[in-house]
């Protein structure tokens, strides 16, 4: 399968009229659909070219609504503009209709008097430690491919007894993959979900909804790996009648948090 490297589809998207469009690679897909992290990361690219000069990202919210695939859509809209916040609606929509809707909250900083963090990095050997590759299972999803893994703790999928808990060292392979956020976004996702811990088997799933909080003061998290990698913790906090919840918390390797998320997930199987 010939690869498509990120930089190159991104840079292939192009302005037609009011939309941003571009064409769906094979290997970026998630069985018949895009991979979500790079719906919503062409929904962000989209939106900043769209409207220059916005201040750095605070949060978003996606939804996957249906299949993304074959060319892609991206109209973004202006929801709300004021003297600090703007907040903007992107849909993205694939030849089956809308895929994804995204809502994004771009706030300038603010000078105030408390500077509060508390999510410490946990312990992890270094990305260039002796520890075992993430990827590379059979029949992994297409999208997979792009992306480098190290397991540095917790357990991988298919473990079952084991807490649904996954530490994983995560990097573009693409070296021109960049720094920004829309970079940041298109990997965040890249982890199978860790209720397939629980699974003795692959199932089918798909993420319903995606929120996610960029954590550092000047809203630009990717710009602090220098070496590309990031460590990602995912767990799962329930997983019962066909859904999981699960949060995702990521670091700079010198263990700066950048972003959190929450996500939730539908686990095909039969109808109850």
């Amino acid at each position: 399968m010939t690869l498509t490297p990120f930089s190159r589809l991104i840079q292939s998207m192009t302005l037609q009229g009011d939309q941003f469009e571009v064409s769906l690679p094979a290997d970026w897909l998630q069985g018949r659909t895009a991979y979500g992290g790079l719906s919503a990361a062409l929904c962000l690219e989209a939106t900043n070219r769209r409207f220059t000069g916005l201040p750095p990202l605070r949060s978003a919210q996606f939804a996957f609504i249906g299949p993304a695939t074959g060319t892609l859509r991206v109209t973004a809209t202006t929801l709300r503009a004021g003297k600090s916040t703007v907040f903007v609606g992107a849909d993205l929509v694939g030849e089956d209709g809308l895929a994804t809707r995204a809502t994004f909250c771009f706030g300038a900083a603010r000078t105030v008097d408390h500077d509060h963090v508390d999510l410490p990095a946990p312990d992890a050997p270094a990305p260039d430690a002796a520890i075992p590759e993430f990827f590379g299972w059979p029949d992994q999803p297409n999208f997979m491919c792009h992306f480098d893994g190290k397991l540095a703790g917790g357990a991988r999928p298919h473990t079952p007894g084991a807490d649904p808990r996954m530490l994983v060292w995560l990097r573009h392979r693409d070296p021109d993959a960049g720094n920004g956020t829309v970079s940041l976004l298109a990997m965040a996702d890249a982890l199978p979900p860790a209720a397939f811990i629980l699974f003795r088997e692959n199932k089918p799933i798909s993420t319903m909804t995606w929120a996610i909080d960029c954590l550092t003061p000047d809203g630009q998290s990717a710009s602090h790996s220098t070496s590309g990698w990031w460590l990602v913790h995912c767990a799962a906090e329930t997983a019962r009648a066909g859904y999981s919840a699960q949060r995702t918390t990521i670091w700079t390797p010198d263990g700066q948090p950048v972003l959190i998320a929450r996500q939730n997930v539908a686990i095909f199987g039969k109808r109850a």
